[in-house]
Formats: structure tokens, sequence, C-alpha cells
């Protein structure tokens, strides 16, 4: 299933132009078929941030959303406080695997990762370190596997219909 996906990058010193991790995302989510609806570079400001993601939320020709960078420790880092008010649902395991699997390569470094995923209004938002390592790690050993719909013995593709749905079990708004 080929699902329309936009692209966040957030960065004080990048442009779309050297934007290596962004372009390593839409490289590899268009090789395995997806459709990028949107790509766009902000600062690493949390209401710019905000403003990106909610207006993808709202949008139902987007069903998910990737953002990099803006995930440490500094005080300019601020993507995950950008994005977790926004979100409906966490998916608390994304971060904590991704994490795992960074140690890998990074060592005791990857406890300063603030990588996190969620669910929003139906749309499904991964939020990456921005370091091209960090986006090629969550996207081959995480996030294109859950985009897939015969990853077994479940994925987030199977999730979509599903994401709207109310307590009550009723279709959502």
């Amino acid at each position: 299933m080929s699902l329309a996906i936009a692209l966040l990058t957030v960065s004080d010193t990048r442009t779309l132009e050297d934007d290596r991790s962004g372009d390593a995302l839409q490289q590899r989510l268009e090789s395995a078929g997806h459709r990028l609806v949107q790509r766009l570079l902000v600062p690493d400001d949390r209401y710019q941030i905000r403003s990106e993601v909610s207006r993808w939320i709202a949008d139902a020709g987007v069903q998910v959303v990737i953002s990099s960078g803006g995930t440490g420790l500094t005080g300019r880092d601020g993507t995950p406080e950008a994005v977790a008010p926004l979100l409906d649902k966490t998916i608390e395991g994304f971060g904590e695997l991704f994490r795992v699997l960074s140690f890998e390569t990074i060592g005791t470094s990857s406890l300063q990762s603030r990588a996190l995923a969620g669910v929003a209004n139906g749309t499904v938002i991964f939020v990456l370190p921005g370091s091209l390592d960090a986006v090629q790690t969550a996207w081959d050993r995480l996030i294109s596997a859950q985009l897939n719909g015969a990853t077994r013995p479940c994925n987030l593709v199977q999730l979509l219909p599903r994401l709207r749905e109310s307590q009550d079990g009723q279709a959502g708004p």
C-alpha cells in the first residue's frame, strides 16, 4: 500500500539543498513505493514546528508525518515538546527501540535521543534525530517495516483505518 508521507526537517543551519537526512528519507520512502506529499524545512522553533505538523494532521491527504532534527538536549532543541501535545496516543516502544538500535552504533550517546512516535487524528507521526545515521537507522530498521502492510504479525498500515475510532468503537469525527 502506497502511503502519503510529509517530511519536516528542523534545523537552524541546513537548507533543503544540503539536507542529507531529508534526502535520505525521501529516497527511502519513494523507493518503498510511498508518495511524498510535501517536504519542508523550519528553524528550531517549537511554534513553527507545531504549526506545520498540525496542518498535516488536519489534512486527510497526509497519512504519515516524519520529522528529523531538534530532538537533542540543547536550548534550541524543541521538536518533542512541539509535537507531543498534538498526539492522541504515543507509541512508547518506538523511542525505546530506536535508542536500543542506536546504542549499537553510538553507544551511550543514544541516551540523549528523544525520538518519539504517536498518532494524531488518524495520522502516524515519527520524530527523529537529524543525523544521517539516525534517520537511516529509524527508516531501515523500524519505520519501513511498520509502513509495509506485509509485515507480520502486525504493522501500522493495518491500523490506519481504525486510528480515528472513538472510545465507543464508532468512527471518529
